[in-house]
């Protein structure tokens, strides 16, 4: 038997399992994945993070959701890894590069240029992003932005009456988005956003910090709100800061949980 390291992380509630292969490599399927992800009977979290050596950063961060599905992009796993790994980095995903820096209780994250066209987000059929002319019930025009994951993004009057754990997986995987879609229910109150987010493989998290990016940044060009934002999560606050055509940053704390050996093998 064969084991490796493996952190246990987590932004506002948000949970990793963090696994560091740069050294020692570790094959991971979806099946094994879902298996370490499992609460019951694995080590529990909403994301698998994968560490590996990289040729255009300082480490290539794989992602799998807890249905073993794989992913290209996570906030509040950037946040985690950038303060696991100290001071400043840049993170290569499958959905672009992330620079991160440290800090005393978490990290700021620098992630990228979001994406408005709908063939990026993306959508099955051509429409206006900032104002979708669909619906589901009572959630009704959404906005659609890409910040490395796809984002469907409703406001409403208040975030907390909207059934969203009945009526997210239902948004998840409408044929309008082929690639499945994170679903973002927020509403504004005294100039900061409160949010909720079911996420596409997950279902409801405590946080999810691409979820907050999206939001913020489609609340912005709404004129809802101004940068920078306070993003209010189940778990915690996350402050978002965007101007029309820069990246996004997302700053934000991060908690260390415990650390173990495993045989990742063992988990089918």
């Amino acid at each position: 038997m064969t084991s490796t390291r493996f952190h246990k992380m987590h932004g506002l509630g948000n949970d990793f399992v963090i696994i560091d292969a740069r050294l020692q490599p570790v094959a991971i399927s979806a099946a094994n994945a879902a298996a370490i992800a499992d609460r019951h009977s694995g080590i529990g979290c909403d994301q698998l993070i994968v560490l590996h050596p990289s040729d255009q950063a300082d480490v290539r961060m794989q992602i799998f959701n807890a249905d073993g599905g794989e992913v290209e992009a996570c906030g509040n796993a950037a946040r985690c890894v950038t303060t696991l790994l100290g001071d400043t980095h840049k993170i290569e995903t499958s959905g672009g590069l992330i620079e991160g820096n440290a800090t005393n209780d978490g990290a700021v994250v620098d992630m990228g240029t979001p994406s408005f066209d709908w063939q990026a987000i993306p959508l099955a059929y051509a429409m206006d992003t900032l104002h979708m002319p669909v619906g589901w019930e009572d959630l009704q025009n959404p906005a659609a932005v890409n910040v490395g994951n796809p984002h469907v993004i409703f406001f409403v009057e208040d975030s907390n009456m909207v059934e969203l754990d009945r009526l997210g997986p239902v948004i998840e995987v409408d044929p309008l988005f082929p690639v499945k879609v994170n679903v973002n229910v927020a509403h504004v109150a005294d100039r900061a956003i409160h949010l909720k987010v079911w996420e596409r493989g997950v279902g409801l998290t405590q946080a999810c910090g691409t979820g907050a990016c999206a939001t913020a940044v489609a609340a912005i060009r709404r004129g809802l709100v101004a940068s920078p934002v306070d993003v209010h999560l189940p778990g915690g606050k996350l402050t978002i800061s965007w101007e029309n055509e820069t990246s996004i940053s997302m700053q934000g704390p991060t908690s260390y949980v415990f650390s173990g050996e495993a045989d990742w093998s063992q988990f089918q």
